[in-house]
């Protein structure tokens, strides 16, 4: 192995304003998207804001999965920490992003472990 894992940070915009609104719909999708990875989950706790806005992390053996959502700006800022290199952390990512049904989707993957942090650029997804 490389690196001790992979790390991808996502930030999904023209997402579905109701979606992004919907604790318990964004917990399933996170936990789908966990388990479509290939990741065994270990706990799951998400909140939901008032006015609008939901929290979460999925915490797997492998890491975690968190989301931030800002359903006023069609705006949801996830990440993906997959350690070892069984699981990809894009598989995780793309399947969010489709399911959120945003527009716009850039994400950058840092490998972890390996000292300084050697970013490469953001992909535009799309």
């Amino acid at each position: 192995m490389d690196t001790m894992g992979r790390h991808v940070i996502a930030e999904l915009w023209g997402c579905n304003i109701d979606k992004l609104n919907d604790m318990g719909l964004i917990e399933r999708i996170f936990v789908d998207a966990a388990l479509k990875a290939g990741a065994e989950i270990r706990e799951v706790a998400f909140h939901k804001f008032a006015p609008q806005g939901v929290s979460g992390v999925v915490i797997i053996s492998e890491s975690h999965l968190t989301i931030h959502s800002f359903p006023e700006h069609g705006y949801a800022s996830i990440d993906v920490f997959t350690c070892g290199d069984i699981i990809d952390p894009n598989v995780a990512a793309d399947f969010i992003a489709e399911a959120l049904e945003c527009k716009s989707y850039d994400r950058v993957e840092i490998p972890r472990g390996m000292g300084p942090i050697k970013e490469k650029d953001f992909e535009k997804v799309y």
